[in-house]
């Protein structure tokens, strides 16, 4: 097979992890690359040598993903192909939200024709209605105060509604009314019917393991539970300053957590996560457990749990000890269980209910803001406790989740 000429545009398709830091989770701005191979933002990576000292066999300067550290420190120097992709690639992405512009397409000859058709129609009924409407002012003497009330503040015993018309004019009038009103009603059908009906897309679902049985909403036979009724589980867990990255910081209630917007001089240490992510202090481990986060005032997050196990280079639902659901934008709403993606066709819920059922090693999290709906649903190990796990996106200062104080609803 031959193979392009240096001139030729191969399309390539790229995810924004395959050009991502690790430290950040955003896309690579600067990257420097390390003898080892692995690339990160020059910025990020100063901070997390600054404040990790010790590093690895005595060595600040190793890798936050094979943890290899080179015998000297590596002179740090731009990537120009990896800037050069990331920049294309956060082009590409903006124009992508953006979308294009709302053209529309030109409908079929036949449905173009019959729309024409019941526009003509509609409007030569209308036409008569109007006439008949001045045909009745005209006998306004003898229809009394009826007309009048009809067109001002009709009593309670005048309300009538356009399919029934109030019995004030003559018989005549009052067929004839009749029969245009169920000719309109006739060609609001029609209209209705010329519109062609588009079904919403259907929620895209990977093949799971059997050992992690993942249920969507539509296809549960029973209604989820409203949030008012795990209020009894309720629980306000704090934000651990040991696992906390040194992109965030934290409230002094320990349940409001922010996209510092500096890096942190925190004092290093192993429990402590190399990307933008946090664990809660409370070890879950037996009965049930449920609580509530606000995601109004975050861009990009992911919401669930992780054992303390979970590897601190790693991201929040990509291993086997941790269970998330994940916001990264319109389109971009996805459930990660088992190192497994699902994708989420809904929209971005601006109160997120997690219910942890570990007797049943059920993991649930709702939708609570307005209407109580469930978003996912999966199976979770209850070998070693589990503790509340959360993802902040880095390159957004300012940007916070919030643990609610759980209240009933009625």
């Amino acid at each position: 097979m031959a193979t392009p000429g240096l001139g030729t545009s191969v399309p390539v398709w790229l995810s924004e992890e395959d050009l991502g830091c690790i430290i950040c989770q955003g896309l690579l701005d600067w990257p420097t690359t390390l003898p080892c191979g692995h690339s990160f933002c020059l910025r990020c990576l100063k901070g997390l040598w600054i404040t990790q000292r010790a590093g690895v066999r005595g060595r600040p300067w190793a890798c936050p993903t094979c943890r290899e550290g080179p015998e000297a420190k590596p002179t740090l120097r731009k990537n120009p192909l990896l800037q050069d992709l990331a920049d294309k690639y956060r082009q590409a992405a903006h124009e992508l939200e953006a979308g294009p512009e709302a053209v529309p397409a030109p409908a079929p000859v036949a449905l173009q024709k019959r729309t024409t058709e019941v526009i003509q129609e509609l409007t030569k009924l209308f036409q008569q209605f109007v006439d008949v409407v001045k045909g009745l002012q005209t006998q306004g003497p003898r229809l009394g105060s009826g007309l009048d009330n009809e067109l001002g503040a009709p009593s309670s015993e005048e309300e009538q509604s356009l399919s029934s018309p109030t019995p004030v004019t003559s018989n005549a009038s009052e067929k004839k009314i009749r029969e245009i009103l169920h000719n309109l009603k006739e060609i609001q059908e029609k209209l209705q019917g010329s519109v062609p009906r588009t079904d919403a897309p259907g929620e895209q679902v990977q093949e799971m393991p059997s050992s992690s049985l993942c249920l969507l909403p539509d296809q549960r036979s029973p209604e989820p539970r409203k949030a008012s009724q795990f209020a009894l589980y309720a629980i306000s867990p704090t934000f651990d300053l040991g696992s906390l990255s040194c992109s965030l910081e934290v409230s002094n209630s320990c349940r409001t957590v922010t996209v510092s917007r500096c890096l942190q001089t925190y004092g290093w240490s192993p429990e402590r996560f190399l990307i933008s992510q946090v664990l809660c202090s409370e070890a879950l481990s037996s009965g049930q457990k449920y609580w509530e986060v606000d995601t109004r005032n975050c861009n990009h997050w992911a919401v669930g749990v992780a054992s303390w196990g979970m590897k601190r280079d790693q991201m929040l639902g990509r291993t086997m000890d941790s269970w998330c659901i994940e916001w990264k934008g319109p389109g971009q709403f996805s459930a990660w269980a088992m190192m497994k993606k699902t994708d989420l066709c809904l929209g971005c819920p601006e109160v997120v209910g997690v219910w942890l059922d570990l007797e049943l090693g059920k993991l649930a999290f709702y939708s609570v803001s307005d209407e109580e709906r469930l978003l996912y649903e999966c199976e979770v190990s209850a070998s070693c406790p589990l503790h509340p796990a959360f993802w902040l996106y880095g390159l957004s200062p300012g940007n916070y989740l919030e643990i609610k104080q759980v209240h009933p609803r009625g």
